[in-house]
């Protein structure tokens, strides 16, 4: 049996958005509506650092250095906080640009992508920063991850497609098989392929190294899938925005959701805690653990 507890946060109107487990054993996650990092170490009180309290926070990572990274979408920085706290920003180069996802590749440097700006970028640990044009507009690049084959792998929102792009900024797409889908979150799976979320479809998608796309519908078709995460034993675990629900496939396509105990809690970022169970980022403002049957 599925058992999830939800962990309520000091400001109920801070966010929780983005979320993953840093170096240090504890939680991080981006507080999108008061413009702060926060981390908690499960059973402990969160800890919260202030940014800019309009600069919307949204997706944070690892990075290669030991740090945690982030973006501010509204703000237009790339961030990075220490696991003691100091915070250091970086303009992106694309004005107004919209940095979303971001992740660590294979390079030793973060790739992310600038919604507004049809963009993927680079920046080092340094924080030296370059970019790369998709060959469409409007494309509304998402979330991102490094694939198993040496590339990045994001999602496309509104060009219907996935795309990878190359160590030397070379891009390729791959349209999806579902008229307006509109994929969101992205991660690498257990079996080599990567894994999305189609948020208008109400699907998963799968898509191998060499391009090939398999669709699972899901339960609720209205449920709004939002990020997805490996929980590390074989399984893709995924939030499931307006269903209210978290949800989990296994790779050959059997879907298991699970009901979150509080309506309308507005479920994003999800990750593995560094307790062994998947920790999701609430926006009504709460963090929810959802400990995994047989662990």
């Amino acid at each position: 049996m599925t058992c999830i507890q939800e962990y309520p946060m000091p400001d109920p109107g801070a966010g929780p958005y983005g979320i993953t487990t840093g170096p240090d054993g504890a939680l991080w996650f981006t507080l999108v509506h008061a413009g702060q990092i926060g981390r908690m170490v499960p059973g402990e009180e969160p800890t919260t650092y202030q940014l800019d309290p309009a600069g919307q926070p949204t997706i944070i990572t690892t990075g290669p250095d030991g740090a945690l990274w982030f973006t501010e979408s509204r703000a237009h920085h790339i961030g990075r906080i220490t696991t003691d706290g100091m915070i250091t920003r970086f303009p992106v180069p694309s004005r107004e640009g919209g940095p979303y996802g971001i992740a660590a590749g294979p390079d030793g440097a973060l790739w992310f992508t600038l919604m507004n700006a049809d963009r993927i970028g680079r920046i080092t640990p340094g924080g030296e920063s370059t970019e790369f044009p998709l060959p469409v507009t409007g494309a509304y690049p998402s979330a991102i991850t490094a694939g198993t084959d040496g590339g990045m792998w994001f999602t496309m929102n509104q060009a219907n497609a996935i795309g990878r792009v190359d160590m030397d900024g070379t891009i390729t797409t791959f349209p999806l098989p579902t008229e307006a889908a509109a994929p969101v979150g992205i991660t690498t799976g257990p079996d080599g392929a990567v894994w999305f979320v189609e948020i208008a479809a109400g699907q998963i998608g799968r898509i191998t190294p060499d391009g090939t796309i398999t669709e699972f519908p899901l339960p609720d078709r209205a449920a709004r899938p939002h990020a997805i995460t490996s929980d590390g034993d074989g399984r893709l675990w995924f939030t499931e925005w307006a269903g209210n629900r978290v949800g989990s496939i296994t790779t050959d396509g059997i879907i298991d959701v699970y009901d979150l105990p509080t309506p309308r809690s507005e479920p994003h970022g999800i990750t593995l805690g560094p307790d062994g169970a998947l920790w999701a980022a609430l926006e009504i403002g709460a963090l929810a653990r959802i400990a995994i049957p047989g662990r």
